[in-house]
């Protein structure tokens, strides 16, 4: 590429992407979606390739989600394309793939930064990693198959990172369901020098750790998984407010603090991802939300207050979680009609390559 956002490197066995925006925490747009994609579809083909590694340029992370500047500028111009797209019938080809896909989930992995890793067969942190969907902060739900994955880990945890926006560690990231193996960051180099040599389960038992440290977040599930049990947003709020556990408390003010519109339909999202068969049901739901709350005021306005004025001081529209009525979540959800973007029916009914 002539703007060298995405590097592709070949070496022995691997082929390597790595996303080189490192002042941007490598935020993907467009144009490096596409390149990924474009990358991936070739070596699939390529019987050279024996494994994919994908990871982030600089020392601050693997990603740190989609570039939101950007759509917020293009939707203010007027513009009504989204490369959602494009970014959803990417993660679904990393899940699908045919060989192995090792992600570095070293440091930063936000939002998009889930998308490109936690579908891949394995799934490597570190102890830099600091994993979530913060999205519910900036009015949106958490995409790219993020309920997916949420919906399924244990207990109530990912209901709880997923209203809260919050971020976990690499042990709570294995915890979780979101990453497979813990290597020491030092390591890495030495990790990906070792995929170009060796088959990708045959590196992964050299370097990564046996033992793997408990998960804070992990050690928190009794007060969670009570308190988030509900399918309503407003009984959980009352929950954590009622519970004698600070952390709950501080959850509620993390909960009220976020897009009422976006916690309702973050949860209602969970708990239907969680009766859906396939990550490409959960892709297309993602599209049906996303087409809509970037049409919605608040999403304009938390990325307006989280990253252009930042100022973190959003003024939600509504301002409250009871004014956001049933039948108001009900619409978002709505088919698309043409508009559909249909990827659980152009997929096989088959698991996944990787997970």
């Amino acid at each position: 590429m002539s703007t060298q956002e995405i590097l592709l490197q070949r070496t022995g066995r691997l082929g390597h992407i790595v996303l080189n925006r490192p002042k941007a925490i490598n935020a993907l747009n467009d144009s490096m979606i596409t390149a990924v994609t474009a990358a991936l579809r070739e070596w699939a083909e390529d019987d050279a390739v024996e494994t994919v590694l994908i990871s982030g340029a600089g020392e601050r992370g693997l990603c740190a989600g989609g570039d939101i500047v950007a759509i917020y500028r293009h939707m203010k111009d007027g513009g009504d394309e989204i490369f959602w797209e494009d970014e959803y019938r990417m993660n679904s080809l990393i899940s699908r793939y045919p060989k192995p896909i090792v992600a570095f989930m070293d440091g930063v992995v936000l939002g998009g930064g889930i998308g490109i890793s936690a579908h891949a067969s394995h799934r490597v942190v570190t102890e830099r990693t600091r994993v979530g969907m913060p999205e519910t902060r900036i009015g949106f739900i958490p995409d790219v198959g993020g309920c997916f994955l949420y919906s399924r880990a244990p207990g109530e945890l990912g209901t709880h990172l997923a209203l809260t926006a919050g971020t976990g560690t690499g042990a709570d990231a294995i915890a979780l369901g979101l990453a497979d193996y813990l290597v020491d960051s030092a390591e890495l180099p030495a990790l990906a020098a070792a995929l170009a040599e060796a088959p990708a389960q045959e590196a992964m038992a050299a370097f990564s750790h046996t033992d793997v440290p408990a998960s804070d977040l992990e050690k928190e599930r009794g007060w969670i998984d009570e308190c988030y049990a509900f399918d309503d947003a407003e009984q959980i709020l009352a929950a954590l407010k009622e519970s004698p556990e600070q952390a709950a408390q501080a959850a509620a003010e993390e909960i009220e603090a976020k897009s009422p519109t976006a916690v309702k339909l973050t949860l209602e999202a969970l708990r239907r991802a969680g009766k859906m068969e396939t990550l490409e049901e959960v892709l297309d739901q993602d599209y049906r939300l996303g087409v809509r709350l970037v049409a919605a005021p608040d999403f304009a306005e938390g990325v307006r207050a989280q990253v252009i004025d930042k100022d973190r001081n959003p003024a939600w529209n509504p301002a409250t979680l009871a004014e956001v009525d049933r039948a108001t979540v009900e619409s978002y959800f709505a088919d698309l009609g043409e508009h559909e973007l249909g990827l659980a029916a152009s997929v096989q009914a088959e698991p996944a390559a990787g997970n």
